[in-house]
């Protein structure tokens, strides 16, 4: 089982909250832990908005559980009222997030016994907060995250794993079934790397010197093209299996330039990434810009085929279209992660070091 650095924060949050309640001598330390748990997150950025969410939410169930014990009583049926207005309040200010424990701030406060409630009860709010408060603290002094590492190595990964069943489609040694898993796979993947590039575009936006931002900003702008390109690539193979029996039945000279073009473009695209992290040099051109739409041997192959007087070669050719069309845009955002890649190499010698010492 692999321990990430998140579980390991999880950990030390809970204990770190378990050891300070139990130091205070605090009743029921045990809901410093359960919000602790619930207060960890991904991100420094987040873990900021979330003390602050949580505060808001705590305040809201705190507020409630004390006036409806007061007004009525703490019996089931009330906690449960409680529990629902307290719920429906949270989603009204779109603080969604922060349900579970503003419901443990009522259940908390709701049970506390005898008639000394209003102190007990405070002080178990001020319980609760301990929890969020630690876990902010160490998902501030523990294991920051490496973002820029994490995403470059994700895209590298899940790019190499596209271009290599692009490579075995093409060479018809891909089995549909197989193919249609890994495809599920990826899906799955390129998810996740969206959901890291968000967190990695916020970790940017706060917590950069002010300095060093506009740099910064155009790396942010690689990125967000080095993750359209790869996501082109998996549309280009996604395509290509779905209609990879039509293109079984077009001519043999159209199947090799559909193979040879796909094959140029996944070596741009893998030197693209080599030259990013300084692995090969930089400046060196890798997309032929002479090579335009119009000037694309696929595309004019393509064309020939419409002038075709056999109809179902034509109507083979119609099918076809989406992927000629997939394969021409896979071509232009390689051109467009090129461009944009010389571009901050060229202006940004003092800032385009790129933070991909380790997996991490």
């Amino acid at each position: 089982m692999k321990i990430g650095a998140r579980i390991l924060k999880t950990g030390i949050a809970v204990a770190l909250s378990l050891y300070i309640a139990h130091l205070l001598d605090l009743p029921s330390p045990s809901f410093a832990g359960i919000a602790a748990a619930f207060a960890i997150q991904p991100s420094i950025y987040r873990s900021f908005q979330s003390i602050i969410d949580q505060f808001q939410a705590n305040i809201i169930g705190a507020f409630f559980a004390i006036l409806f014990t007061l007004l009525f009583t703490n019996n089931s049926i009330i906690i449960g009222f409680t529990v629902m207005i307290v719920i429906g309040i949270t989603i009204k200010l779109k603080i969604e997030s922060t349900i579970p424990l503003a419901v443990v701030t009522v259940i908390a406060i709701m049970e506390t016994p005898g008639e000394q409630f209003i102190e007990f009860g405070l002080i178990r709010f001020g319980t609760v907060l301990l929890g969020v408060v630690s876990a902010f603290l160490v998902n501030l002094a523990f294991f920051p995250p490496k973002y820029e590492a994490k995403l470059y190595y994700q895209i590298v990964d899940t790019t190499e794993d596209i271009i290599k069943w692009i490579r075995i489609n093409t060479r018809n040694a891909s089995g549909h079934i197989e193919l249609k898993e890994e495809i599920e796979k990826m899906k799955d993947r390129l998810v996740k790397l969206d959901q890291l590039f968000s967190f990695y575009k916020e970790e940017r936006n706060r917590f950069e010197r002010k300095g060093k931002q506009y740099a910064k900003t155009r790396k942010l702008v690689l990125f967000r093209q080095m993750l359209v390109t790869t996501t082109q690539a998996y549309d280009t193979l996604k395509r290509l299996h779905r209609l990879e029996n039509e293109v079984h039945c077009m001519p043999q000279s159209f199947q090799d330039l559909i193979k040879t073009e796909l094959d140029t473009l996944s070596s741009s695209h893998e030197q693209l990434l080599l030259q990013f992290v300084g692995k090969i040099k930089s400046h060196v051109p890798v997309m032929d810009e002479k090579v335009s739409y119009q000037d694309s041997e696929l595309l004019r192959e393509y064309i020939e085929q419409y002038k075709s007087e056999n109809e179902q070669q034509l109507q083979e050719a119609t099918q076809l279209f989406p992927l000629v069309s997939m394969v021409l845009e896979y071509r232009s955002h390689l051109g467009h992660l090129e461009k944009l890649l010389d571009s901050f190499q060229t202006y940004h010698t003092d800032d385009n070091e790129v933070e991909v010492e380790g997996k991490d």
